[in-house]
């Protein structure tokens, strides 16, 4: 690493910290030129100290031109192709981090301008990262790999380049599918065997096992999750559509989420979107109805990329060519999602469903479009609930105020059948509230689905739960953020098994909860109660990434509680226990009395209590009393 003059105060003459030390510019630029051209040809000791401190200049200013007018691109292509071919070289010193190093500088520098790009292209970058996206190290190198090359796929200059290697599409598809199952098998089974190198590289040095672990996870999304990056700056193109749309491969697309690690990617629904928004998309999607099903779940859920399912359902009902192997399954999901005001940027988007929904209809016995006659009823009476919104405007407010007092009537009614244990004429009296109220009301009419909701929860109907749960959310103002319907929703998905979904809406009941003036919601003392704290964690194992390769590759014992598989912590240290948390009294105001799902029935006490076992078998922790919004 010598240059041609030393420092008097450095060890080693002439080194890397030194030359960006130097006062004199011109002396400074080329000096670190000649560092970049000669760094490959050596095998002195120490070379990944100036490589890591490149890391770091990349990583804190990815926008800074002078290291890639000084060829810091041409450098670290040749440091990777050094370290592919001498693997002498490689196990020698601390080598074996510099191909790591090397690519995450590429993608760093790659980032954020495409004029960077353009010159790593030229420079000639991609044969050696398409090298380690094959797997020709390790795990860890095929990470930033494909981070780097997903950078240059996104622009339209450097698009090409990368598509001129075909077999960069058909490796990301590999891996987005197998990158968990990698990482699981080739790192985290087995602590004993895990590389130094890549525990180092996990942790910066500052953790033990269990960090690594963490991070592992993290890493293993991040590598799925950049995959499916790279295939969507390809599925922009339809020529690549045909190698992407491959029922395997879609199949897996709904799952591909990322975990809690990586929430700010849309993962494989921001795919399965850019897929659907072609034609030549929409058939493949529309063949597989257990993509259909997840979508609509997706849709139905509280996962920050909902609106991308709603999405996708609605171009694939507006398609002619699969709107009729679509609609029964996508008809009732965004019929529960109609009257959802926006979400996001998103603006208007009930409106958008409704808009479809009616072409629907009137389309029907053209072509190959057929509905049935419930998915009619279901379409036809949201019209007329449309319909109803525009005829209440022009009625006089005393008219609508005897309306909305007919509905307190008939809702207290429902109230007392609940508390006498008569669930199904409790749900019957919501359902006549909710057809006397104004639609107008929306407090009000949010209050009556959560009710019937509930109903639906104890008759043992989870999917009508769910739909009337997620019109309450739809109706609430924030969208999504009623607590008692998240709960109630959460529990309908625990019982249809779909864990991701019930997760979600568990932690934003929690986060709800923790927010709420209502003080039979508000936390006490910051303590999760009980029965949300046995749902996140059941979900947690249920939905943890490493979830199928675990049961795959076995390597961790499962005793009892199939969560054991999943080797992750089972104290409480994480979310503390309230079972002797206080409820606060009930308040009553003009209409809004909603039936509870935090106490036990038989036992109405001011304070939150255990789940039995029976309720606990049957997927949900609680019975409800009454009590108030």
């Amino acid at each position: 690493m010598s240059m041609d003059k030393a420092s008097a105060d450095c060890p080693y003459p002439g080194c890397f910290f030194c030359v960006m030390k130097e006062g004199n510019p011109s002396k400074r630029r080329a000096s670190i030129l000649k560092f970049f051209r000669e760094l490959p040809s050596q095998d002195d000791d120490g070379q990944v100290l100036p490589i890591s401190g490149l890391w770091n200049t990349a990583m804190a200013h990815p926008n800074d031109p002078e290291f890639i007018e000084l060829g810091i691109f041409e450098c670290m292509s040749a440091l990777i192709w050094k370290g592919l071919k001498n693997r002498r070289w490689l196990s020698h010193d601390q080598n074996i981090y510099i191909p790591y190093y090397a690519a995450h500088i590429i993608g760093s520098y790659t980032m954020n301008m495409e004029e960077f790009a353009d010159r790593a292209v030229r420079a000639g970058i991609i044969p050696p990262l398409v090298e380690l996206l094959r797997g020709r190290l390790t795990w860890v190198e095929q990470r930033v790999a494909v981070r780097a090359l997903g950078h240059l796929a996104t622009y339209a200059s450097t698009f090409p380049a990368v598509a001129s290697h075909g077999e960069i599409l058909e490796l990301s598809i590999q891996l987005a599918m197998s990158s968990l199952e990698i990482v699981y098998s080739h790192f985290y089974q087995y602590v004993d065997r895990r590389l130094s190198y890549h525990c180092d590289l996990l942790t910066r040095g500052m953790g033990g096992v269990e960090m690594e672990s963490r991070k592992a996870e993290e890493w293993a999304s991040q590598l799925q999750c950049w995959s499916l990056q790279l295939i969507n700056c390809f599925a922009f193109k339809p020529e690549f559509l045909p190698t992407i749309c491959k029922p395997e491969f879609l199949a897996k697309l709904p799952g591909m989420w990322g975990g809690l690690v990586n929430e700010n990617s849309p993962a494989g629904i921001g795919l399965l979107r850019t897929i659907c928004h072609h034609k030549l998309g929409r058939g493949p999607v529309a063949a597989c109805p257990g993509i259909i099903e997840a979508l609509c779940n997706i849709a139905r859920s509280s996962d920050d990329w909902q609106y991308m399912a709603i999405d996708c359902l609605l171009w694939l009902l507006q398609d002619p060519s699969t709107c009729h192997k679509v609609i029964e399954k996508a008809v009732p999901a965004l019929v529960d999602l109609a009257e959802i005001s926006s979400l996001g940027d998103h603006k208007k988007l009930g409106d958008s469903i409704v808009n479809v929904l009616q072409e629907c209809i009137e389309s029907q016995g053209t072509g190959r479009t057929q509905i049935n006659s419930h998915v009619k009823e279901e379409v036809e009476e949201l019209l007329n609930s449309k319909q109803r919104l525009k005829w209440e405007k022009n009625m006089p407010k005393e008219d609508l105020h005897i309306k909305q007092a007919a509905a307190l009537v008939v809702k207290l009614e429902g109230n007392s059948l609940f508390s006498s244990g008569n669930i199904s004429g409790a749900a019957a009296k919501y359902s006549e509230a909710l057809a006397l109220c104004p639609m107008r009301s929306k407090k009000e009419r949010v209050v009556l689905y959560s009710n019937r909701a509930q109903c639906h929860l104890l008759l043992q109907q989870p999917l009508a739960a769910i739909g009337d749960a997620t019109r309450a959310l739809c109706l609430h103002n924030p969208v999504n953020r009623h607590a008692k319907s998240l709960w109630r929703r959460a529990q309908a998905y625990d019982m249809l098994g779909l864990a991701k979904e019930s997760l979600l809406d568990a932690i934003l009941f929690i986060n709800e909860c923790s927010q709420s003036n209502d003080p039979d919601l508000s936390l006490r003392q910051n303590k999760v109660p009980d029965y949300a704290e046995r749902l996140v964690k059941k979900q947690m194992r249920a939905a943890w990434l490493f979830r199928e390769a675990a049961i795959k590759h076995g390597g961790v014992q499962c005793e009892g509680d199939a969560g054991d598989m999943c080797g992750q912590e089972t104290d409480d240290s994480e979310w503390e226990t309230a079972s002797e948390s206080e409820i606060g009294n009930e308040e009553r105001d003009e209409i809004g009395d909603d039936i509870c799902g935090w106490e036990n029935e038989v036992e109405r006490k001011d304070k939150y209590k255990k789940a039995s076992l029976k309720e606990i078998k049957h997927g949900y922790n609680v019975q409800l009393t009454e009590e108030n919004v």
